[in-house]
């Protein structure tokens, strides 16, 4: 898995859809049937087998149906299966924002919004699941310079209700480690960086919500690099997935080594600090901008 900015594709799969893809691949192989062998029976090419079962491509009823048939499965299972991939074939909550959204990004907010762990690394920025209105209007209006007022502002929404994530019932665990440079980096002026500290001292009160703040004292360490967030899913189906992005191109990685690489990395980064002294810098810097 892995998708440059520039990558194929106008939509990101959600969750429910790449779970079916990879229940899919498992049936065919339980099945013992190779992906040609799934390919005659849709009259397709293997590619295309390849890609339903990586969620790259909508699950047509009419396939799912057929495969499952191929695949020696009972007519109330393929029911259920259709039934499941009409649903998830429904656009995102995410589309509404189309017009804003990066189709680079589309698949992030996909897997934001399932997983049930996210680890972030920010060197820049506060991580945008817990930036204030005012932050997030000076951030993005910034990455964005040559966008209207109107875009800003929706962009500034599309940011705000992905948030509502950590509101859930099951909201997922996030677990975020900055660098302190992103408390200096003075974004919409003092008034606005206090407030964004007053909702990092806020947010970081919540049992699902850890935030470490590497000091200038640590000097070099591991993570010192781009940055990146680490997504895991409460579904066994699903792999652990890494995003990572530069100036010029966003990478999406769930090969193992990959993965265990960044994963290891956050774990390094934590222990150069915790959470009382994190705490006592981010109350520090609020000072500084009263």
């Amino acid at each position: 898995m892995s998708e440059a900015r520039s990558g194929a594709g106008t939509s990101a799969p959600t969750v429910l859809r790449m779970i079916l893809g990879r229940r899919l691949h498992d049936m065919r192989q339980s099945a013992g049937a190779s992906l040609a062998d799934a390919a005659r029976a849709l009259r397709v090419t293997p590619l295309t087998i390849r890609r339903l079962e990586k969620a790259e491509v909508a699950l047509k009823p009419l396939y799912v149906e057929k495969l499952l048939q191929t695949y020696g499965s009972g007519q109330q299972e393929i029911d259920e299966f259709v039934a499941l991939a009409e649903q998830a074939n429904k656009p995102g909550w995410w589309h509404a924002y189309r017009d804003v959204l990066p189709t680079w990004f589309t698949a992030y907010v996909s897997l934001e919004t399932g997983a049930g762990t996210l680890r972030t690394y920010e060197p820049h920025y506060v991580t945008g699941l817990l930036q204030t209105p005012a932050y997030a209007r000076g951030v993005l209006g910034g990455g964005f310079p040559n966008g209207s007022d109107e875009e800003l502002e929706r962009r500034v929404g599309l940011r705000l209700r992905r948030q509502s994530l950590l509101e859930r019932e099951n909201a997922p665990t996030l677990w975020v480690v900055m660098e302190e440079a992103v408390l200096h980096r003075v974004v919409g002026g003092p008034d606005v960086m206090r407030e964004q500290i007053d909702r990092l001292l806020e947010a970081s009160e919540l049992e699902h919500v850890s935030i470490d703040i590497l000091p200038f004292a640590v000097g070099a360490h591991v993570g010192a690099c781009a940055p990146f967030t680490y997504f895991r899913f409460e579904e066994p189906e699903l792999p652990d997935v890494v995003y990572s992005e530069i100036l010029s191109a966003s990478m999406y990685l769930d090969e193992r080594a990959d993965v265990v690489a960044h994963l290891e990395a956050h774990n390094r980064m934590s222990l150069l600090t915790s959470t009382r002294a994190s705490k006592a810098l981010l109350n520090r810097m609020r000072k500084e901008y009263s």
